[in-house]
């Protein structure tokens, strides 16, 4: 070390590290995967919902049985098989060969991931504009950060993403945005869904404004409160790329996700995939397909869904009954978040470390946001903890809340201004000041 700099290698970087921040999830999984620790942050499905013996028994057959394919390299785009039973679960969702889905216009990707790196590495120049929710996931935010694009938010209310934001954000812009980045269904972190109508307006404005749609649907299978609008893609086949996973369907250890693409679009994926990890695991795609080849998946889903449900209610009836007033939430049909805003004057990331002290981990909303913004929010995950273990964790997690309000009377700030109720918003209400 020359004592100079933290880092002797700064001056040999690429230009695109700079844009290469940690998430601000990540830094908190060895914080909240301490057994004390009331986790309402990371977003981990419950694979222990999974026939795990099963499971096993699947995977120590294909090893004995298929060991000497599964275990080789493949091929850049992935398994036919795979692909035939990518379309077979997208069809669930309305995306089926009626739109124009097919296998061979499906990319097997190591997670979802790797589906918008790869999305970034074909579209994005340095300086190039993506548009995206605000807030949105913040494993996109980094790999658009790190492609050196320029992120800009369109606010989103209780319904999704505002039309008449999406066209001002547009008109207000000096050059067009590559694409439009949104989670339209059970949104992370919001939790809320684009509406029907909305739907086909967003569609119709991009459209009009030659705006290529990236389509992120990790959780549109896991409703809870009736069918979920059906996807972008199975609306509008052009200018709409369709990326999903089995993270959340199925297990996140495999690390599969997919990419629908046009036929043009499909091949420069496979080239640019091959370049960067030149295959993805045959061994995964081979538990996947075999899994949906051979198990009640549509059953497991079902199975998923109740767990989240019960997991959703538990969590929504303790903010209802623990959450000091002020302190407003949104109410998700489907999905594994809710967005949270505190009480006005309130810095959901200056209070964490006060939050940890007490015992319970969740999201800044400061990660879910190109400009750091959004320091009044917070994400509360609800699918890996048990209802009592959530229950707890929303405790302790109002008290914090409550001792932040006691210290700003103290020191004279008004910590709530005009009130507020002590519930989460109707179904028509705006969930917060940077959702409305």
């Amino acid at each position: 070390m020359t004592g100079t700099t933290l880092d002797d290698y700064t001056d040999r970087y690429a230009q695109r590290v700079a844009g290469m921040i940690a998430s601000e999830i990540r830094a908190l999984f060895a914080v909240a995967s301490r057994p004390e620790v009331v986790s309402l942050a990371g977003g981990a499905p419950f694979v222990a919902a999974l026939p795990l013996d099963a499971v096993g028994e699947m995977l120590a057959r294909l090893a004995i049985d298929h060991g000497a394919t599964t275990l080789q390299y493949g091929i850049g785009q992935g398994t036919l098989e795979l692909r035939e039973r990518i379309c077979e679960v997208m069809a669930l969702s309305g995306i089926d060969a009626s739109t124009g889905a097919s296998p061979e216009d499906v990319v097997v990707t190591v997670g979802g991931q790797q589906a918008l790196d790869l999305v970034a590495r074909l579209f994005l120049d340095p300086g190039d504009v993506v548009l995206a929710e605000g807030p949105t996931y913040v494993g996109a935010l980094g790999v658009f950060q790190s492609a050196q694009a320029r992120v800009v938010h369109v606010p989103m209310d209780a319904d999704g993403l505002v039309p008449e934001a999406l066209e001002a954000t547009l008109a207000a812009l000096d050059r067009r945005p590559k694409f439009l980045y949104t989670i339209p269904t059970y949104q992370n972190p919001a939790g809320v869904t684009l509406t029907e109508q909305r739907r086909e307006r967003v569609l119709d404005i991009c459209e009009r404004a030659g705006l290529l749609v990236v389509e992120d649907d990790p959780y549109g299978q896991l409703g809870f409160e009736g069918e979920a609008p059906l996807p972008l893609r199975a609306r509008r086949r052009a200018g709409v790329l369709y990326l999903s996973t089995f993270s959340k369907t199925f297990a996140p250890g495999f690390r599969v996700g997919w990419i629908l693409a046009p036929h043009a679009v499909r091949d420069k994926l496979v080239i640019a995939s091959e370049a960067q990890i030149l295959c993805p695991s045959a061994f995964a795609q081979a538990a996947v397909a075999t899994y949906l080849a051979t198990m009640p998946w549509r059953e497991q889903l079902k199975i998923y869904r109740e767990v989240y449900r019960e997991r959703r209610d538990a969590l929504l009836t303790s903010l209802t009954d623990l959450m000091p007033a002020g302190t407003t939430w949104t109410h998700p049909a489907g999905g594994l978040f809710v967005w949270a805003t505190l009480p006005n004057g309130l810095d959901s990331k200056a209070m964490l470390p006060r939050a940890i002290t007490a015992r319970v981990a969740y999201v800044p909303g400061t990660g879910f946001y190109a400009d750091g913004s959004g320091a009044q929010h917070a994400r509360l995950n609800f699918s890996f903890s048990a209802p009592e273990r959530i229950r707890e964790g929303v405790r302790r997690l109002a008290g914090v809340v409550e001792q932040e309000l006691a210290m700003r009377a103290v020191f004279g700030a008004p910590a709530v201004q005009g009130g507020g109720a002590r519930s989460g918003p109707a179904s028509g209400d705006a969930p917060g000041p940077d959702l409305a």
